[in-house]
């Protein structure tokens, strides 16, 4: 893949050993140095899962764990997360091409998401991606194995590589912020929101889940958190102060 692209692919709870080792193996055929799992349900470093690994099981040996999506996805700017689903999505649902080519403007570490294999990902997690992709089948039976979900897409990203440009186009919007960086500015938001009731304990997650939707669709930079999080916490000193919010803390 040509580009300054980084790309990790992540798998959220893999309950199939056998799936996790084919996962590493196609890693490997495609050039994708770096696998992430989350709370994996299953012995990634197992006998077999390294026996579906054939000589991808150094993808295995170097995966690096997390407790949560979230906090596999820290350090990504551009994330995808892939959906068998058919309704009912946060964000609008893309076809390999665009939402691989998307993924593949990123200038850093980015991240393909890959659900568990009995239920995907939940609607909350689906929101901490900027795109989502879906594959297209057929409606009888519109699930695919994890491991074959992910040869789809990971050829289709590999055959994007050669009609990539390695710098940014002219115009191209910025990069968008770090997934940390959005969720601390999140958390101030709602916490603001909910101090001065504009949100309320039990509608304020539908509240926010609207929010973040807006703000992954509008694929919000980094300047553009910072200046969000500045009001926030204006706003927040200000509330507590009684004070004139013209004046610097």
């Amino acid at each position: 893949m040509s580009g300054a692209a980084q790309l990790a692919v992540v798998l959220v709870e893999p309950s199939g050993p056998l799936n996790v080792g084919s996962v590493a193996r196609l890693c490997a055929n495609f050039d994708v140095a770096e696998l992430r799992l989350v709370a994996p349900r299953c012995d990634h470093l197992g006998e077999e899962a390294r026996r579906m690994a054939v000589h991808g099981s150094w993808l295995l040996e170097q995966a690096r764990l997390f407790p949560s999506l979230s906090a596999a996805l820290a350090d990504c700017c551009r994330v995808v997360a892939t959906s068998g689903r058919r309704s009912g999505e946060p964000l609008p649902l893309q076809a390999p091409e665009p939402a691989l080519r998307w993924l593949a403007q990123a200038r850093g570490p980015c991240a393909l998401v890959f659900g568990r294999e009995d239920r995907g990902l939940s609607n909350d997690e689906l929101l901490q991606a900027g795109q989502l992709l879906t594959l297209g089948s057929g409606d009888a039976y519109a699930s695919l194995n994890l491991s074959h979900a992910a040869a789809l897409v990971l050829h289709s990203w590999h055959c994007l590589g050669s009609g990539l440009e390695s710098s940014p186009e002219v115009g191209a919007l910025p990069e968008p912020s770090d997934r940390q960086a959005l969720e601390a500015m999140l958390g101030d938001a709602e916490a603001l929101l909910l101090d001065v009731g504009f949100l309320h304990p039990h509608t304020a997650h539908a509240r926010m889940a609207k929010l973040r939707g807006l703000l992954q669709r509008a694929q919000i930079s980094t300047e553009e958190v910072a200046l969000v999080r500045g009001m926030v916490r204006q706003l927040r000193w200000a509330s507590e102060r009684g004070s004139n919010p013209g004046q610097t803390p």
